[in-house]
């Protein structure tokens, strides 16, 4: 196997504001966008030629990773002009394929953290006869997504919209966003209009006989949709829990990028990351949260799994927990936000005016 298409043309409106300036692909996670993971892993699972379908922000790309020598490999774009979705998207980059009729192609959905093997999806793949293999993972609670059971072979049985009563869990395997294509079933996907594979082509090709198969793997998998998951995604890969070569240090509690400063009585931990740039004051402490470049925490901040954009500031003693700032935003001083706040981009929150508490 030697190619792979990377779908990265999604907007992330879940992730706004950090996806304001900047496509979710794009945002650091541990340190880099997070799609230099994803690129590392399949570099290190032999994979040589990658194909990025772009669309949202799709400028921002092709400068930072150029042809891809830097990672060893040879990356193309190619660049919808309207949104295709998934199935769309792998048909309309079909022509920088170099693969055979029967020859495997990778796909990744560009905003799954995973563990997966891909090698051993790969060898599933080959060794089914597959027109279409499937990374599926278990999850608790399968509500939220799409089922995908199978038969005791693995043979993939059918595919079911998100489950509303008990009785409709009829398995808890999702569709966890990683596949390989025998490269002739690309060009069966109409071309030129949206598509989705999840509830076009893959049904599609079910009903019409073909030969899907599901691989369960459940190592680290997460879904970067939300900003909740993309702050734990970045600690879990400083911890080491999810595995990626692209880390820029070694793991551990905290990663501090080149000229970022922190304090020495300043506290970090739970996979913390500052970076290049970012300021971390005396007596700050920062847990299990992102600190992207060139921000500002001041003097006796508390943050707590949260993220903190490009150039912005959180004032003295304020306390933001499960909170998003966004790029040049400013946190006055004794300000508390809590879950799911989100603070759009160059928004100034006066010192005190936001509290959950006494302000004494």
């Amino acid at each position: 196997m030697t190619e792979a298409i990377l779908l990265v043309g999604g907007k992330g409106t879940r992730l706004r504001p950090l996806t304001v300036h900047t496509p979710k692909p794009m945002v650091r996670a541990a340190g880099v966008p997070f799609l230099t993971h994803q690129l590392a892993r399949a570099r290190a699972a032999g994979v040589e030629h990658i194909v990025l379908a772009t669309s949202y922000l799709a400028e921002v790309f092709e400068p930072y990773f150029g042809d891809g020598s830097s990672l060893g490999l040879h990356i193309e774009y190619v660049t919808e002009d309207e949104p295709l979705g998934t199935g769309g998207a792998i048909r309309n980059v079909a022509s920088r394929l170099h693969s055979g009729p029967d020859d495997p192609v990778l796909v990744f959905n560009g905003d799954i953290l995973t563990g997966l093997d891909i090698r051993a999806l790969v060898r599933t793949h080959e060794t089914t006869g597959a027109d279409v293999s499937l990374h599926l993972t278990q999850v608790t609670d399968p509500r939220a997504y799409g089922l995908v059971p199978t038969d005791e072979t693995g043979r993939v049985t059918a595919f079911l919209e998100k489950p509303q009563t008990p009785e409709e869990i009829v398995t808890d395997q999702i569709n966890a966003g990683a596949y390989v294509f025998r490269r002739s079933v690309i060009d069966t996907i109409p071309g030129g209009r949206p598509v989705s594979v999840e509830r076009e082509t893959f049904p599609d090709l079910l009903s019409a006989g073909a030969h899907l198969q599901g691989m369960v793997d459940s190592t680290y998998w997460l879904d970067l949709g939300t900003p909740a998951a993309f702050v734990r995604g970045s600690a879990d890969l400083v911890l080491g829990r999810a595995p990626s070569p692209a880390v820029p240090g070694r793991c551990g509690d905290r990663l501090v990028l080149p000229t970022a400063r922190v304090a020495p009585d300043a506290k970090l931990a739970g996979g913390t990351v500052v970076g290049e740039g970012a300021f971390v004051a005396e007596g700050a402490r920062v847990f299990g949260s992102t600190i992207l470049p060139g921000a500002v925490i001041e003097p006796g901040a508390v943050i707590t799994d949260s993220l903190i954009g490009t150039r912005a500031r959180v004032g003295q003693r304020s306390i933001l927990t499960g909170t998003v700032i966004g790029d040049g935003a400013v946190v006055g001083p004794d300000n508390e936000l809590r879950e799911g706040a989100r603070v759009w981009c160059d928004a100034r929150i006066p010192g005190g005016a936001v509290r959950f508490s006494s302000d004494q």
